[in-house]
């Protein structure tokens, strides 16, 4: 990857985008007319519109000068999924005992933070990278901890100051972004009226960091 930028695409201009997550999957029809189906991908990749609606000129300035920026495709940047952006469920307060992230074994005392999605026939961990900063809190066997712990909110991984003892239960709960870049190396422009305009689309897509 060429390289990262740590700023959040505007989230008023983004509330309302669609978009959402897309898989792999190499599907063989057999000549008895069963199907054999295997995994491309082993995660989810998601990808966005990023526009909903944009016609004041503030907004299309911002979006200009933050494509800008990150020079078209060449820079990451965080998203913020509205439809998808807490270990809560939705309505719910986050608590530090929202998500699972390990086990202590007496000797690790780093862990990545994970969201967990399904929990009966083939649940999904998916690694948190980009969680924000100031919403992370941790448990350890269901008490939190308000202190004794560090969380890098450029990679999701949090450091005990001491190991977890064996056994030990380790939760957390947070709000976390999506790194991404722009798909697109144009963007087009359209003008209304007295302070209007238009962009179309302007499509964004996860990547992996």
């Amino acid at each position: 990857m060429t390289g990262f930028h740590e700023v959040r695409f505007p989230p008023n201009i983004s509330y309302g985008s669609s978009g959402g997550p897309e898989r792999r999957t190499d599907v063989v029809t057999l000549r008895s007319g069963s199907e054999e189906r295997n995994a491309i991908w082993a995660n989810s990749r998601r990808r966005y519109n990023a526009l909903y609606n944009v016609k004041k000129w503030a907004d299309i300035e911002d979006v200009l000068a933050f494509w800008e920026e990150r020079r078209g495709r060449l820079y990451g940047f965080r998203w913020k999924d509205w439809f998808d952006y807490r270990s809560a469920a939705h309505g719910a307060a986050i608590a530090a005992s929202d998500q699972l992230i390990g086990v202590g074994d007496g000797v690790k005392n780093q862990f990545q933070l994970l969201k967990t999605y399904g929990s009966v026939f083939s649940p999904w961990a998916r690694d948190i990278r980009k969680p924000v900063a100031g919403t992370v809190r941790v448990s350890i066997g269901g008490v939190e901890q308000m202190s004794g712990w560090s969380v890098d909110t450029t990679t999701g991984i949090v450091t005990f100051s001491s190991p977890p003892a064996t056994s030990a239960i380790l939760r957390a709960g947070f709000e976390f972004d999506v790194p991404v870049r722009f798909d697109a190396d144009r963007i087009e422009i359209s003008h209304s009226g007295f302070e209007l305009g238009d962009i179309p689309a302007l499509p964004v897509i996860e990547i992996r960091v």
